[in-house]
């Protein structure tokens, strides 16, 4: 896949499954190899989020295609805690 970094800014990031993730706010860039390693997101979704800070790093690994919006693979599922896990803790 390939792009201008900047045509990335801005647009809305979705799962596979349709779940709205974020905003592209800025990339990681790995200068040695001279591609991008990941995705900065803000305005996250935080049903999907447990988090403190304005946004999280997506590895770009989980990046399906590009286009009008950012569509990711939908790992990020199986990383979110049920009602039941969070009550054990």
């Amino acid at each position: 896949m390939r792009a201008e970094i900047t045509s990335l800014f801005g647009l809305n990031i979705y799962t596979d499954a349709g779940t709205y993730v974020g905003k592209v706010s800025d990339v990681v860039l790995d200068a040695n190899e001279r591609k991008v390693t990941g995705i900065a997101a803000s305005n996250v979704n935080r049903d999907l989020f447990d988090i403190t800070t304005k946004g999280i790093i997506i590895p770009y690994r989980w990046v399906v295609t590009t286009g009008d919006i950012v569509i990711i693979r939908d790992v990020i599922s199986k990383f979110k805690k049920t009602e039941n896990q969070a009550g054990k803790e």
